[in-house]
C-alpha cells in the first residue's frame, strides 16, 4: 500500500527505491519508539533504532526480498504492547494489525514472529487484561498466518514442503556470523558484526543484573533461537526438530527467522549505550556501530524500463506470451519476466513463485526443452493449444552456454519470425519471416541442454548438440541400465550398460545434430565420462 502513491508520482524504478529508502526509515523509528517506551533515554534509542535498520541481514533481505522491509513491523507490534500496558488498551488492535500482516508478505518470519511476541507478552507484563488481548493479537496472526499459508500452499508446488537437502544447500556456519561480505549467496548471509554482538551480550548482563529478568529472557531468547536456527541442518538438533514440528518444514531457508535476531541485538545494545552519559560518547558509538555493521550488498542495475522490443508487443493482435528461457516457477530468476509485464501485458505460461500451481511447475517441465531448441514430439502442439503467437528470447538469461543460437534458429524453424530487439531481448511472433539467428554460434562442438549434472542425465531423456558425423562416448554405471541415442528423432544406438563402456554413435553427416539421450531410471548412477564429436 506505501508503495501504490510513490509509484504513480515518481513510476516503478524510482519510486521502487525511494519506498525501499523509507522502510529503513520506518525500522529505525519503531524500534526508538519501542525502546523509549522500554525507558531507555533518547540517545540509545536512536543508537538501537541504527542498529535495526542497519543490521546486514535486514540489509541483505531489503535488496532482494520483502523480508527486510516487513521486519519493520515487528518493532511496531513491540512498541503498540507497550503503549497498551501504560496507557489504552485500544494500542493492542494496533499491535495485532502490525503482527497480523507479517503473515501476507513472509509467511516463514510469521513462524517466529508470533512465538516471540506472545513471549514478550508474558515476561513483560501480569495484567490479565493486557495477556488477554495480547493472547487475542496472537490467536489473530496465527489465524492470518494459518489462513494465508493454506490458500497458498495447498495445491502448489510448495505444499510437500522443503526437504532437509534443500534446507542444508541455504544453511549457515559460524564464519557467516563473522564474515563481512556473502560467501554463498544471500540467504545465508547473517553477518552480526564483530563488537555489536559483544555490546549486546553486555546489556543482557546488565538487564540481569538490574532485575529485568523478565526483559532479559525475552530478548536474549530472541537473540539466541533464530541464530540457532540458521546453522539449518550445520545444527544436530535441527534434523530433530524439522521432523517433530511439522511448520519447521516448509522454510527451505533456515535463516529466516533472523530480523527477531537482529531487533532483539539492538535493543540489548541501546542497554549498553544506555550508560553512557556523554553525548558525545553516545554520538561516537553511533558511528562506530554503523561502520561495524556495514556491508557492500546494493549495487546499480539498469531497470531496462520501456524495452521496445516488449513495446512492439502492444500494436499487435491477441495471443499469449512465452518467454525464453522457459525456468522453473520455484527459480527466483523468473521474476524477471513479470517486469516486463508493465511494458507489454500479455498471459504467459510462466513466472515465479515458490506456491505457483503444481500444474504450472509440470508446464514449466514440459515446456524447458525449448530452452535448447529441442522441439521434442507434441511440443508444437502443445505451443499452439497455449495460444502462444510471440516469443520472447532473453539471451542475457543463457549466461554463456550457447543454447540460444539453438533456440533462436528452431524457433524460426517452426514458423516464428523476428518481430522486434533491444538489447539482449528479441521478441518473435508467429507467422513473420526468418532469418539468421542474431546472437552467436557456439564454437565448441558440443552444447549440452539442460538436465545434466556433471555428465549425470537427470531426467529418463535429455539431450545434446553435438556437430560432425560422429560421436565417441565413455559412460558408466552403478547398476545395469539401458542407454538409447537418437539422432534426428530415430534410434541411433542403445546400449545395455552393465558398468564402463565405449560407444560410437554415428550422426549422419556435418552440421548440428541434437542427440537425445533416453534412459530406463535416473538413480542407477548412469554417467557420461567424456562425450567427443569425431569430424572425421
Amino acid at each position: 500500500m506505501p508503495f501504490w502513491p510513490l509509484s504513480a508520482a515518481f513510476g516503478e524504478v524510482l519510486g521502487w527505491n525511494l519506498f525501499l529508502l523509507l522502510t529503513y526509515l520506518a525500522a529505525g523509528a519503531f524500534a526508538y519508539l519501542w525502546l523509549r517506551e522500554l525507558g531507555l533515554p533518547r540517545g540509545a534509542a536512536l543508537v538501537g533504532g541504527l542498529v535495526f535498520a542497519l543490521a546486514p541481514y535486514r540489509v541483505a533481505q531489503s535488496a532482494g526480498h520483502l523480508r527486510g522491509p516487513i521486519s519493520a513491523l515487528l518493532p511496531l507490534a513491540l512498541w503498540a504492547f507497550e503503549r497498551a500496558r501504560h496507557g489504552s488498551r485500544w494500542w493492542l488492535v494496533a499491535a495485532g494489525a502490525a503482527l497480523a500482516s507479517i503473515p501476507f508478505s513472509d509467511v516463514h518470519l510469521a513462524l517466529g514472529a508470533v512465538p516471540f511476541f506472545a513471549l514478550y507478552a508474558v515476561c513483560r507484563s501480569r495484567d490479565l487484561g493486557v495477556l488477554a488481548g495480547a493472547a487475542l493479537v496472537t490467536a489473530a496472526a496465527v489465524g492470518t498466518s494459518y489462513l494465508v499459508g493454506n490458500r497458498a500452499v495447498t495445491g502448489s508446488i510448495g505444499s510437500g514442503g522443503r526437504s532437509l537437502r534443500e534446507v542444508s544447500h541455504y544453511s549457515a556456519d559460524g564464519l557467516d556470523f563473522v564474515t563481512r561480505h556473502p560467501r554463498h549467496g544471500l540467504e545465508s548471509f547473517v553477518f552480526l558484526g564483530w563488537l555489536t554482538p559483544l555490546l549486546a551480550l553486555a546489556g543482557l548482563a546488565l538487564l540481569i543484573r538490574a532485575g529485568r529478568y523478565g526483559l532479559a529472557v525475552a530478548l536474549g531468547l530472541g537473540a539466541l533461537v533464530p541464530a540457532l536456527l540458521a546453522f539449518g541442518t550445520n545444527l544436530p538438533l535441527y534434523s530433530f526438530l524439522w521432523h517433530h514440528l511439522p511448520p519447521l518444514r516448509y522454510p527451505r531457508v533456515p535463516e529466516r527467522q533472523m530480523p527477531i535476531a537482529c531487533l532483539a541485538l539492538a535493543a540489548l545494545v541501546a542497554v549498553t549505550v544506555a550508560r553512557l552519559r556523554w553525548t558525545l560518547a553516545i554520538a561516537l558509538a553511533a558511528v562506530v556501530l554503523a561502520a561495524d555493521l556495514h556491508v557492500r550488498i546494493y549495487e546499480a542495475a539498469a531497470a531496462d524500463t520501456g524495452n521496445r522490443a516488449y513495446q512492439a508487443l502492444r500494436s499487435q493482435r491477441s495471443g499469449r506470451l512465452l518467454e525464453l528461457p522457459v525456468i522453473h516457477p520455484s527459480v527466483q530468476l523468473g521474476s524477471i519476466y513479470p517486469f516486463y509485464d508493465q511494458t507489454a501485458a500479455r498471459q504467459r505460461p510462466s513466472g515465479y513463485s515458490t506456491v505457483a500451481p503444481t500444474d504450472a511447475a509440470l508446464l514449466a517441465l514440459r515446456l524447458e526443452p525449448l530452452n535448447c531448441g529441442d522441439w521434442r514430439p507434441g511440443l508444437d502442439g502443445l505451443v499452439r493449444r497455449l495460444g502462444v503467437h510471440y516469443v520472447a528470447l532473453h539471451a542475457g538469461l543463457y549466461a554463456g552456454t550457447g543454447r540460444a543460437w539453438f533456440a533462436w534458429r528452431e524457433l524460426v524453424r517452426h514458423g516464428f519470425g523476428e518481430l522486434a530487439r533491444d538489447g539482449v531481448v528479441t521478441t518473435f511472433a508467429r507467422g513473420r519471416p526468418g532469418g539468421e539467428p542474431r546472437v552467436r554460434e557456439p564454437q565448441r562442438a558440443l552444447v549440452f541442454c539442460q538436465g545434466w549434472e556433471h555428465g549425470a542425465p537427470l531426467h529418463r531423456q535429455t539431450a545434446f548438440w553435438a556437430r560432425g558425423p560422429r560421436l565417441q562416448l565413455r559412460a558408466t554405471t552403478r547398476e545395469p541400465d539401458r542407454i538409447t541415442f537418437s539422432v534426428g528423432g530415430r534410434a541411433a544406438r542403445s546400449v545395455r550398460l552393465t558398468g564402463p563402456n565405449r560407444l560410437t554413435v554415428p550422426l549422419g553427416g556435418g552440421g548440428w545434430h541434437l542427440v537425445r539421450v533416453n534412459i530406463t531410471r535416473t538413480d542407477r548412477g548412469l554417467r557420461l565420462q567424456s562425450v567427443r564429436s569425431v569430424q572425421s
